[in-house]
């Protein structure tokens, strides 16, 4: 790399930065989740206004997607991390009713959509799986914000986002195993099986040992913090390798972390590996991905073609989710407003989708298409919230007992 391509990726880093901290504030300011200015980041970025020629040129983008896949590889390391597995083993009917509810229905959704798009098994089963993605980070952070995370909408909602992750990630694992299962160099496969026995036979047990030591000292080391990075993205490269696509390595071996009498411990790895990513690695992400992201293409038939992706993924999560609360005895206002927070797509739609497009099973034409809906419902997860608390205003003032008015008088003041 010479000097002039070294000054291109230090103007290019600062000037994401920048846009990304501007447009995260402005959204926070508009009661939206800071990671939607930050997908607008990409958008606003990319060949839509500026043709990514002159902002981004070609020679120094490979080297700016290798800092976007750092930052995924650290970010679906963290997702794993913060998936509370003993909740998930307590899971009650209503949870797992809404969790299934709200898989199944937009997946078959997406495959009625997909059989106009797209061609090929892998590549419609991948775009089923799309529509029925829910982002648990992303959710997690919009149920802090409005002070919902310990209510017991906010915990089912988290519950079944977390069942919903899972069941993505594993079914994703597969459809880019089939995808991929007729190349020679896919024989590698054949050592799955080894790597799931040796993360969990050597690798967790050894996690179990170091978190239980830490937590004995009472803090994390920079060593320690330093291991884990190795681990992780050693894992992440295993899986890359053997053709499984490294978000799956990085994932299972936060998944694989051992929490019982470490949250302290875990507390502390989030706060030392997000603070970074979120501020420079996830931003580069979200520019590189936007840099196939052309909205001038979405007009035509294209808006016909994204009306029906709409209606497969907003339709399908809603009322999927919806009904399994109404069966599960929930009110119609908490009904919708679940059914509101299981449409939040965010960061985990668009790293799905870039899995999907570096597998050639979609192309950027609806790559930017499934963008726009990642963008769309994640964004609409907020006012819908507020349209919902509203009502629930409205009800109470309506429902409240008149107060009678004090009389009043003609006579003269004294």
């Amino acid at each position: 790399m010479h000097g002039d391509q070294v000054s291109v990726v230090l103007f290019d880093l600062a000037l994401i930065v920048a846009v990304a901290r501007v447009l995260g504030g402005v959204a926070r300011r508009l009661g939206q989740p800071p990671v939607v200015g930050e997908m607008f980041t990409g958008i606003l970025l990319g060949p839509t206004l500026f043709h990514g020629t002159t902002l981004f040129p070609r020679d120094v983008r490979p080297l700016l997607s290798i800092l976007a896949d750092v930052g995924i590889a650290v970010f679906m390391f963290l997702v794993g991390l913060e998936i509370d597995r003993k909740a998930l083993r307590r899971q009650t009917g209503p949870t797992l009713a809404v969790a299934a509810a709200s898989m199944l229905l937009p997946f078959g959704l997406g495959i009625l959509v997909a059989l106009r798009l797209v061609d090929g098994t892998p590549a419609i089963l991948f775009l089923g799986a799309c529509m029925s993605v829910t982002a648990f980070p992303v959710l997690a952070r919009i149920l802090t914000d409005r002070g919902l995370l310990r209510s017991p909408l906010g915990g089912l909602a988290l519950a079944a986002a977390a069942v919903d992750d899972l069941l993505a990630w594993t079914m994703l694992a597969g459809i880019v195993t089939f995808a991929g299962a007729a190349g020679p160099a896919q024989l590698r496969m054949l050592l799955l099986p080894v790597y799931f026995a040796i993360m969990a036979l050597v690798v967790r047990p050894l996690l179990h040992r170091t978190l239980a030591a830490a937590a004995r000292r009472g803090r994390l080391t920079p060593a320690m913090l330093g291991g884990l990075a190795v681990g992780f993205l050693s894992s992440a490269a295993a899986t890359e390798w053997m053709g499984l696509h490294f978000v799956f390595g990085a994932f299972l071996f936060g998944l694989l972390m051992p929490r019982e009498g470490s949250e302290q411990i875990v507390t502390e790895i989030v706060a030392g590996l997000s603070s970074f990513s979120n501020v420079l690695l996830i931003p580069v992400f979200f520019v590189v991905a936007g840099l196939q992201v052309d909205l001038r293409s979405v007009a035509g038939a294209g808006l016909l073609d994204l009306g029906l992706i709409l209606l497969a993924a907003v339709g399908g999560k809603g009322l999927g989710t919806f009904a399994a609360a109404r069966l599960a005895k929930l009110s119609p206002r908490d009904s919708g407003r679940l059914a509101a927070l299981m449409n939040t797509r965010g960061l985990t739609e668009l790293i799905i989708l870039g899995v999907g497009l570096q597998l050639g099973l979609i192309g950027p034409y609806l790559f930017t298409l499934m963008v726009v809906m990642s963008l769309v419902t994640t964004a609409a997860t907020g006012p819908l919230l507020a349209l919902f608390d509203r009502r629930r205003r409205a009800s109470r003032v309506a429902a409240a007992p008149a107060v009678p008015l004090p009389a009043v008088t003609t006579g003269s003041r004294h």
